[in-house]
């Protein structure tokens, strides 16, 4: 591979981001030196195993690609938005379409949903933390590495131009070459291991790890929610590091899987990678729904509507999802019985997302509705969802697919729902149980600020989309001439497109604000019941301590915590005589962090083929795994007596809180 061009150069935006990483690097070592913080980031973070820390860097992660990926969106749409525009080259324009499909999807929206089961899930089911907590931090280096590989493109070696799914011929070495493409596969390659074993996690966490007394039928609908996603996760996730797998060996041994010499084909990619790539559109927007179940029923006042058809709906889904791949590629020509089947099966899979809509607004009718942040977002998400399930069904039709395929009316859709299902629900998921996990709220004018700059946003950009592809606007396109930009009507929505997304980036910094603002003046909650919850997690001290429960609780039945609550109000509730017994918890470990400093090397190594890095990386990789193997000091127990200095202290903290509130 030719290497005379390791850093990239030539382009202003690439020397300003080579100086801005600079800069922050020099930032970040600064002020862990001067206020000498090696340690505790060594101790607190980097090795920890704790569930919520490990929840709160993932969600560090994602807020920071979620940037990342809305700046290349910002800069797509200046480029559109005039005709004949050569604000970015054209192979520029390439990358960044690729990176921002790639990073919203699996470096923004999979770290997000992780944060949120990471953050809650445990909480939720009355477990002190997950069943594999040291395989939970293994996730997570395994997804941070894997996303600083894929980012370190932009500014060495150069990114990947072949689209967010890669399709071959494209993505193979022909037309593809250099490290780009293989910064793609092994980014994608190290954090998809982390997915899979994350799914895996959680999955025996919520089945193993529940308090005695919860039955699978008192799980909170956003537990349910996470089973249902977990269980996508590991169907979908293999598929996905397999089709990995064979691209590597087409790029880097010269196979054949994906061309058209020695027997390969094309399609066969197309048909692998959708078959993840739909059920992940599921994977991610399923705890979004979960997220929507909680936030309704806790500020209506009332048990969920349909609790069973809620759960049936959301494990349908989970498993329909994985017969509607086709549906993208309609015009391949498989023929009409094969698009028949799975546009039947698209269509279907609409009815058990009705449902839901259905019986969140059952639950709201007639409640006493309290409209807070969360809220806001869920009322959002309603309309904008219905407009992008009804644009869902157009696309499912296979006749009419033939006019739609590959035109801004697929684009618009893709975001309808993306954004309206699954930004909306993790942002609704973060303002409702972020008090919990930090012990304030986040400030609310701050807060409506940025819902409706993201809300009006939202519509100007994308509702012209949608007429864009009516119009014959392809998607991934580069440029278009005057005479379709100001004769076919094509520049007049491009450029109020743009100003939707600029709407949406303000409100994006006004959430930045509104975060860095809160952790000084938000109102604290020393309660640890900020919302009236009706789930455990409102049951515990916020932040909750490292063990999370002192004593397991006992579970009567759904909204446990709120039942308990009435009868504390009523004088019914008889409250047991406390015991304390030592608790069993995991140790942290450095492991999981140099693990993925090896993987990083492998792929580092893969990426601009050289053998020999790749090789001593993997042997790193496995030199840890041996290490771990032999590592017997892996555990402690906290003592009866930590435990009641730990209670009496959080017990106290609160009396004084009411108090002062009092006075």
């Amino acid at each position: 591979m030719n290497t005379s061009h390791f850093f990239v150069t030539g382009d202003p935006m690439i020397y300003g981001a080579d100086v801005s990483i600079v800069l922050v690097t020099i930032a970040i070592i600064f002020y862990l030196s001067y206020f000498k913080k090696w340690g505790w980031l060594w101790r607190e973070w980097i090795t920890t195993v704790d569930h919520k820390r490990i929840g709160i860097m993932y969600l560090l992660a994602s807020l920071l690609m979620l940037f990342r990926g809305g700046v290349d969106a910002i800069l797509m749409r200046l480029q559109l938005a005039v005709p004949n525009s050569h604000f970015l080259a054209s192979e520029h324009y390439n990358e960044i379409f690729t990176t921002h499909g790639t990073i919203m999807i699996l470096f923004m929206a999979m770290p997000f949903m992780f944060a949120l089961f990471n953050m809650v899930v445990p909480l939720q089911i009355g477990a002190r933390d997950v069943a594999y907590p040291f395989l939970n931090a293994v996730s997570f280096w395994l997804f941070f590495i894997g996303a600083m590989l894929f980012n370190i493109s932009f500014v060495i070696g150069g990114s990947a131009s072949a689209g967010w799914l890669s399709y071959p011929p494209l993505s193979e070495s022909q037309f593809s070459p250099g490290p780009g493409q293989n910064f793609w596969i092994w980014g994608i390659q190290i954090s998809g291991i982390g997915s899979l074993a994350t799914g895996i996690n959680f999955i025996v966490t919520i089945l193993k790890m529940r308090t005695p007394s919860m039955r699978l039928r008192d799980m909170p609908l956003f537990t349910w929610s996470v089973l249902s996603s977990s269980i996508a996760i590991l169907g979908a996730f293999p598929i996905l590091t397999v089709s990995l797998v064979m691209l590597t060996i087409d790029r880097l041994f010269g196979g054949h899987f994906f061309t058209m010499d020695g027997g390969g084909n094309p399609m066969m990619w197309v048909n692998l990678i959708w078959m993840w790539g739909h059920p992940e559109v599921y994977i991610v927007v399923l705890p979004a729904f979960g997220v929507f179940s909680e936030v309704v029923a806790n500020f209506s006042k009332k048990r969920i509507f349909g609790y069973g058809s809620m759960v049936f709906s959301m494990i349908a889904i989970s498993v329909v999802s994985y017969f509607t791949w086709v549906h993208h590629f309609f015009t391949m020509g498989a023929g009409a019985d094969v698009n028949i089947v799975f546009a039947i099966c698209t269509m279907i899979i609409a009815i058990p997302t009705g449902v839901k809509i259905f019986n969140w607004i059952f639950t709201m009718y007639r409640g006493r509705i309290t409209v807070t942040q969360p809220l806001l977002w869920f009322y959002a998400f309603v309309p904008t969802f219905l407009v992008g399930g009804a644009t869902g069904v157009m696309l499912a039709a296979a006749p009419a697919d033939y006019q739609y395929h590959n035109s801004y009316f697929l684009i618009a859709h893709f975001h309808q729902v993306l954004i309206g299902g699954v930004v909306f629900g993790y942002l609704a998921g973060l303002y409702y149980w972020w008090p919990k996990l930090f012990g304030f709220k986040l400030n609310e004018r701050l807060g409506k600020w940025a819902f409706w700059l993201w809300q009006i946003g939202f519509y100007v950009c994308f509702m012209p989309q949608y007429a864009l592809g009516f119009m014959g606007m392809t998607r991934r396109i580069y440029t278009y001439n005057a005479t379709m930009g100001w004769d076919m009507g094509w520049a007049p929505l491009n450029f109020i497109s743009t100003v939707g997304a600029f709407l949406m980036g303000i409100g994006f910094i006004f959430q930045a604000w509104q975060i860095i603002y809160s952790i000084k003046h938000g109102e604290r909650d020393v309660t640890g019941d900020a919302w009236d919850g009706r789930t455990l997690e409102w049951s515990i001290p916020s932040p909750p301590p490292v063990y999370n429960f002192a004593i397991l609780p006992d579970v009567k039945g759904r909204d446990s915590w709120w039942y308990q609550k009435q009868e504390m109000k009523n004088g019914t509730y008889q409250e047991q005589p406390v015991k304390y017994e030592p608790i069993h918890m995991p140790k942290n470990s450095g492991i999981p962090f140099i693990m993925s400093g090896f993987w990083f090397v492998a792929g580092f190594g893969f990426t601009f083929e050289w053998m020999w890095m790749g090789v001593v990386g993997l042997i790193g990789v496995v030199l840890t795994l041996f290490a771990r193997s032999f590592q017997y000091d892996t555990d402690y127990y906290i003592s009866v007596e930590e435990i009641e200095r730990t209670e009496k202290a959080l017990a106290q903290k609160r009396y004084a809180s009411v108090q002062r509130t009092a006075n």
